[in-house]
């Protein structure tokens, strides 16, 4: 199954309908018969789509909706909403309570097909990962909305600029967003030039008979272009296909006749889920790069260090290639912090990792393993030249002192063990990334028996 969602209607022959057509589509289906039972199932079987019928026997369902929306451990479940009535006044008000779309009776079972895999694809916006998945509370992910304050930026790509004008000064009167025109000929430029959109309103016949879903699809494959949201205007095309239009990554799709209040709400909701998706791939961006990195000297840590010196020993057995591992360790730290306090520890340790960064290559490899502790990887490097580095560390963390922002002035050294790894290693093989640690930090602690400020390669001081 591709999903799983909730049907709720208040009639057991449409759910069953409902079911069986998505079961054959390949969905997993869960169904509710009244709103409280909705709210429930929406908790407990975490539905990844709702679709509700708008009269329920026990409250209205824009009021689940409104509930729905308005709890931060269902408000991400994409919601459709569908009815026999045609009134303006009640599309308007799901769209502005957050239903994803509002379907009329009867529903072409094409459309709802394809609007539902578009759903389904626009909830999977950072790699998978589902809202309602244990532990994205961690991440941030289940805190309830927030205002929104800047105006969206929509951009109007229609055939004709008389058009495009008329449109924006309707959607102006009555709209929240920024909504700038976009030439045909202008709509592939770098989006610097007029921002990058929001939401792209494209003509659904640019150029030719459905050109603006070969735009919406170019768009979509571009970098400054692909998370953006796209609708369809739709203009007396009588060839376009709704499923089509929806397959091919449109989020909604709006006839001409649409009020100009309508069009706008449904901007507004484009514009509202679309930085809703910006803000949990940047959550999730953030997480991952927390993940990875040490908070306070900002130098990788000991587990994203370790998993790329083992890349570094993988690559170095392909090419037959040396490379070094250091273990480097502050000198008598423990004094610091028990004369100075751990805040002035924390500027020295900041103080030392800045240090040995700017002394290193870009591909090398430098990360926190410990509370003073760094571990260095000098991808295709020898042992002559590696020891020279290693020296030149040493040298550069002694050469001045540390200086906190009361002035104090902090004497800093460092103690280096290191070892050799790759095809041309003393032992003739790679060998464990663990075990070149290993060996390097028993290097290291003869260099702190052996006085401190040193390196020793091996067993051998240098």
């Amino acid at each position: 199954m591709i999903g799983k969602i909730l049907i709720v209607d208040d009639v057991s022959t449409n759910r069953i309908v409902f079911k069986v057509k998505l079961t054959a589509a390949g969905y997993n289906t869960a169904m509710a018969a009244n709103g409280a039972l909705c709210l429930r199932m929406a908790q407990t079987e975490s539905p990844d789509l709702i679709l509700m019928d708008l009269m329920l026997p026990d409250m209205s369902g824009i009021d689940v909706l409104r509930q729905l929306k308005a709890n931060p451990l269902t408000r991400r479940i994409p919601v459709v909403m569908f009815s026999s009535e045609q009134d303006q006044a009640t599309r308007l008000a799901a769209l502005q309570a957050g239903a994803e779309d509002f379907l009329a009776r009867p529903i072409d079972d094409q459309t709802l097909l394809a609007r539902l895999r578009g759903l389904f694809r626009a909830r999977e916006v950072v790699g998978g990962l589902s809202p309602m998945e244990q532990g994205m509370g961690l991440f941030g992910m289940a805190e309830p909305a927030q205002t929104f304050e800047k105006p969206g930026h929509v951009a109007l790509v229609l055939n004709r600029t008389e058009a495009a004008l008329h449109l924006r000064k309707q959607l102006a009167a009555v709209g929240k967003e920024q909504f700038t025109i976009v030439t045909p000929e202008d709509v592939y430029t770098n989006p610097a030039h007029h921002g990058a959109p929001d939401v792209y309103l494209i003509d659904a016949d640019i150029g030719t008979t459905g050109g603006g879903l070969r735009v919406m699809s170019e768009l979509l494959s571009r970098g400054a272009s692909r998370h953006a949201a796209f609708c369809v205007y739709n203009q007396d095309s009588p060839n376009l296909v709704p499923a089509m239009a929806f397959d091919l990554g449109a989020s909604d799709l709006v006839d001409q006749r649409i009020s100009p209040s309508e069009l706008a709400v449904r901007l507004h909701g484009l514009v509202r889920r679309k930085r809703d998706a910006d803000h949990m791939r940047a959550t999730v961006q953030d997480g991952l790069r927390l993940a990875m990195i040490d908070p306070l000297t900002g130098l990788h840590n000991r587990r994203y260090g370790l998993a790329q010196l083992n890349a570094i020993a993988a690559r170095a057995q392909q090419d037959s290639s040396e490379f070094a591992v250091m273990v480097v360790d502050l000198d008598r730290f423990k004094a610091v912090n028990d004369r100075w306090g751990h805040a002035a520890g924390d500027a020295v340790l900041i103080e030392v990792a800045g240090r040995l960064a700017s002394n290193l290559r870009a591909s090398d490899l430098l990360a926190r393993i410990g509370g003073e502790e760094f571990l260095i990887a000098l991808p295709i490097t020898q042992r002559e030249e590696a020891g020279i580095v290693a020296k030149r560390l040493c040298s550069t963390v002694q050469s001045a002192p540390a200086v906190l922002a009361d002035g104090t002035k902090i004497p800093v050294i460092i103690s280096i063990g290191m070892t050799i790894g790759g095809g041309a290693a003393p032992d003739g093989v790679v060998g464990k990334v663990a075990d070149l640690v290993d060996k390097a930090d028993r290097a290291l602690m003869q260099s702190k028996s052996g006085g401190r400020n040193m390196v020793t390669i091996l067993n051998y001081a240098a």
